[in-house]
């Protein structure tokens, strides 16, 4: 009933429910961008290599957040959510140039700038989230995000499968477009009052490195976003296994799909959840309990059995976004509005940076080391990061204020 109630507060809000209703339009369409760009290289070139440098076009620019943070701290947010819906949307229709593998390039340039738009963009969004939505509903915001999402992922790659089986790249690009100017328009449509930013009191640098150190030195906030980094980093270590995972099971490696949809309905269920349990439990304990339902889950993933593997993928699909939720919530919750575009930004390159860096590892250890020992060894090792968040909240900032460097928490 609670999950409910808070549910539907949120989605009577105005200005929620305008921004879920952006998220999902944007979404689907990004989703269905995701599916389709690798594929068309791959009918292009048929090199898997080529297709893979997809993903890593997209998320590189996460690596820069700090940095393109910034921009969304130096003017209004909701303009500038507008602006850079608009040219993503002109950017897009570009890719209809793209008809041989000698303009690949191009392809590759729009996904990389696509990529910095989105950091940018989800600084903007974040920041003006918190100002437009009442505080205690900004946990339940963030999960029926985190459902819209994990929802559009579910179902925008078949569409895009489809679109783009019967018009080619060049027909998903144009349905991304169109997505971004509908998302446009619900974003116009939102009542928000924001003062001009002051002027810019330093360089580029200089304010980048305030928003992180604000971030860094504040005790509630740097557990969870070393938490979730560690966690991350184990999550992209599990990516790697999944083919090895279906392999034990005994089935083709289309399988993934299954398990991958399955941890998507967790997700999807979690999010509706985590308004109530962020209440109930509190960011640390709540991060906390869904990081040791990830690790158990990881390392009951060893035994070859297709019930097991079904459950576990809910498992991990409901526990992996708990910290993520907590993590961005609080950092909404506790950052200052001049400084939480540069905050978020950071935040989030902390947080999924690692998930690059686990599926690399991931994918060398994956062949020298038995998929079971990996796996049993992974669930073990994220219950470290687990730990330090069942410590109470006010023996934490003990913790932290015996520190030289917590000495100015935000």
């Amino acid at each position: 009933m609670t999950t409910t109630w808070t549910g539907l507060r949120v989605l009577r809000d105005r200005n929620a429910g305008l921004y879920l209703g952006g998220v999902v339009v944007s979404g689907f369409g990004t989703s269905a961008l995701w599916l389709a760009s690798g594929v068309w290289v791959k009918d292009l070139t048929g090199s898997n290599g080529l297709a893979a440098l997809c993903m890593l076009a997209l998320w590189a620019p996460t690596l820069a957040g700090p940095l393109l943070g910034t921009l969304a701290d130096r003017t209004r947010r909701k303009p500038l959510l507008i602006r850079t819906n608009l040219a993503l949307a002109a950017l897009l229709l570009t890719l209809f140039a793209v008809d041989s593998p000698g303009r690949l390039w191009l392809l590759y340039a729009v996904l990389f700038l696509y990529g910095a738009a989105g950091v940018v963009h989800d600084a903007a969004e974040s920041a003006l989230v918190a100002a437009a939505v009442d505080g205690p509903l900004l946990g339940d915001f963030n999960g029926l995000r985190m459902t819209a999402t994990e929802g559009m992922k579910l179902v925008a790659p078949l569409a895009g499968a489809g679109i783009y089986a019967a018009y080619g790249g060049t027909g998903v690009a144009l349905l991304d477009a169109v997505t971004f100017m509908l998302a446009t328009g619900l974003y116009a449509l939102l009542r928000v009052r924001e003062e001009r930013p002051g002027r810019p009191r330093g360089d580029w640098r200089r304010e980048t490195a305030e928003g992180a150190r604000r971030l860094w030195t504040h005790p509630r906030l740097r557990p969870l976003v070393l938490a979730g980094g560690a966690t991350m980093l184990g999550a992209g270590l599990n990516g790697a296994l999944i083919y090895a995972v279906v392999e034990g099971l005994g089935r083709s490696p289309a399988y993934t799909g299954v398990l991958y949809a399955v941890q998507g309905v967790g997700s999807v269920a979690v999010g509706l959840l985590s308004g109530p349990a962020l209440r109930l439990l509190g960011a640390r304990r709540f991060a906390g309990c869904g990081i040791a339902l990830t690790a158990v889950a990881v390392a009951v993933r060893a035994v070859p059995s297709d019930p097991v593997a079904l459950v576990c993928s809910a498992a991990i699909g409901a526990g992996l976004p708990c910290v993520l939720i907590a993590a961005l919530t609080t950092v909404q919750r506790e950052m200052p509005g001049e400084l939480l575009g540069r905050a978020t930004a950071t935040a989030h390159t902390l947080l999924f940076a690692p998930n690059a860096l686990g599926l690399a590892v991931g994918a060398a250890l994956v062949e020298l080391v038995d998929r079971r020992l990996l796996l049993v060894g992974l669930g073990l090792a994220l219950l470290v990061p687990a730990v330090p968040l069942f410590q109470s909240a006010a023996r934490a900032a003990r913790t932290a204020s015996r520190s030289p460097s917590d000495a100015n928490p935000a």
